[in-house]
């Protein structure tokens, strides 16, 4: 009597056992590349959730890649990337143009000691400061993607203009601008881990305090404040700069924004020491400083709540 059981069904099992298997390679594939991926996309977009969203993008167009078409899974994967966080800059310069106030960058978390994110998705170096994204804001996109991929992640001009889609010719001319445009504010050297500290703890003594004197003495003489609420937390809606404007506006801001109740801790932002400050156990505003010379020249607060909401809560007392 022959056999009538349907051969097909174990056929497709071995195919849906294929099918996971390669799911799962390409899944490995990508973790292995995360890192390098999430640093690119934060720098590129000055946003933790903006550059999640560009991950989760880029792995949905991974797994449906054909193997054809991958000759190597880190330049697929950071081409993927990198168009999707140039298309993204296009369309949020638009908003940004829109946005109430100042924008600055989402604050990352670059260690601490009882987050699971300490360090886990980001190396730390000087082109992840505040002071650093907020000076790419003044290129193009095109310029920032070209100006990160050579000078932060050292890829070599093919390598860029195979990623862009751009010539050669035109990658080193984007880059010489950018060049340019942040060698004119760039700070010629990084003061010590010990000396920010310091001054961080020093600035917030003198603007809780109402100490006018003190933190003109703190601050350079061009120093600029930069606050961004969005229209949702307290900040100024301008910029301000000068020292004596800064040291005032910073005093008034903190006796009518800052509740009495406020909890501050010292915590690595942006791969620099800056401060968390708590209301109610919920992060309220995050606190970063440029320092040169021995003199703070630039303030950094955010307080809008969007972008404190991956900060961690405030630890309960041991």
């Amino acid at each position: 009597m022959p056999d009538t059981r349907d051969s097909s069904s174990s056929g497709s099992g071995r195919d849906a056992n294929a099918d996971c298997e390669a799911s799962l390679n390409r899944l490995d594939a990508f973790n292995e590349h995360r890192k390098v991926l999430f640093a690119i996309a934060y720098r590129m977009l000055g946003s933790v959730a903006d550059a999640e969203d560009m991950l989760q993008e880029t792995y949905l167009r991974w797994q449906q890649a054909l193997d054809r078409e991958i000759h190597s899974p880190r330049a697929f994967l950071v081409t993927i990337v990198s168009r999707l966080c140039l298309n993204h800059l296009k369309s949020a310069r638009v908003r940004r143009e829109e946005y109430f106030g100042e924008w600055l960058p989402e604050p990352l978390l670059t260690e601490d000691e009882g987050s699971a994110r300490a360090l886990a998705e980001v190396e730390v170096d000087d082109s992840l400061s505040f002071a650093f994204l907020v000076l790419l804001e003044r290129l193009t996109p095109m310029e920032r993607a070209v100006f990160l991929l050579r000078e932060v992640f050292e890829y070599e001009y093919t390598e860029i203009a195979d990623i862009l889609g751009q010539s050669e010719a035109n990658c080193r001319q984007l880059l010489r601008r950018a060049r340019q445009h942040v060698a004119e504010n760039r700070p010629r050297f990084n003061p010590s881990p010990q000396q920010r500290e310091r001054l961080l703890r020093e600035f917030l003594q003198a603007t809780a305090g109402g100490n006018l004197e003190r933190l003109v003495e703190l601050l350079a003489s061009d120093v600029a404040l930069h606050s961004d609420g969005g229209g949702k937390g307290p900040a100024l809606p301008v910029l301000i700069q000068g020292a004596a404007k800064v040291a005032r506006a910073l005093v008034g801001a903190s006796r009518k924004f800052v509740p009495a109740s406020i909890v501050t801790r010292l915590a690595s932002i942006n791969g620099e020491i800056g401060a968390i400050s708590y209301h109610e156990g919920k992060p309220f505003s995050v606190v970063t400083l440029d320092i040169l010379d021995g003199r703070i020249r630039g303030v950094y607060i955010v307080s809008n709540p969007e972008k404190l909401a991956h900060m961690p809560a405030l630890p309960a007392p041991a």
